[in-house]
């Protein structure tokens, strides 16, 4: 017998739709505070239709976008609940149903604050965590600014570095 949509689900039905372990969604629960199934006595857990979706919108961002916790919950932070809960449904025409491709590239953004505070080039760490020195994606690899270049060389140089100490070290 299936349940109606709008009907509560218990973790081991949520767990076997999303085709995730249940200790994965209690994990999620104290990662994500957005996130607040019913409990009833015993401790036993009860999502609501809007949690479901939610943890949809999350396992699609962390398992099949690559997102991190952190910018999953950055992406919570700024587009906010609607835009996760909506962002696992296929766009109909004309709606505003969120797509992947609203959300900011956060890497790209830090990689760029990052260089414009000189925090590139050999023998500097790069002060942000999870900043990345490489396009964007969406980005065509063809169209690299002088800037961009400039950053991937002193990426390189810098890991060619650590190769070297890395050699280094296993030798001794």
């Amino acid at each position: 017998m299936d349940k109606s949509p709008h009907a509560f689900r218990t973790i081991s039905e949520v767990a076997g739709e999303l085709a995730v372990p249940k200790h994965v969604l209690r994990f999620w629960e104290g990662k994500f505070n957005q996130l607040r199934p019913m409990k009833r006595g015993g401790g036993r857990r009860y999502y609501r239709p809007e949690d479901v979706d939610l943890l949809r919108g999350i396992r699609l961002l962390l398992y099949e976008e690559g997102f991190t916790i952190k910018g999953v919950q950055k992406i919570l932070r700024e587009q906010g609940v609607r835009f996760v809960m909506g962002c696992w449904q296929p766009a109909a025409e004309g709606s505003e149903a969120a797509q992947i491709s609203d959300i900011p590239d956060v890497a790209l953004e830090a990689a760029q604050e990052a260089a414009a505070a000189g925090q590139f080039g050999p023998g500097r760490v790069i002060a942000r965590s999870g900043a990345s020195a490489l396009p964007s994606a969406a980005q065509p690899a063809g169209s690299l600014n002088r800037a961009q270049v400039e950053q991937l060389d002193a990426v390189m140089a810098e890991l060619e570095a650590c190769r070297a100490v890395l050699s280094a070290s296993k030798e001794s």
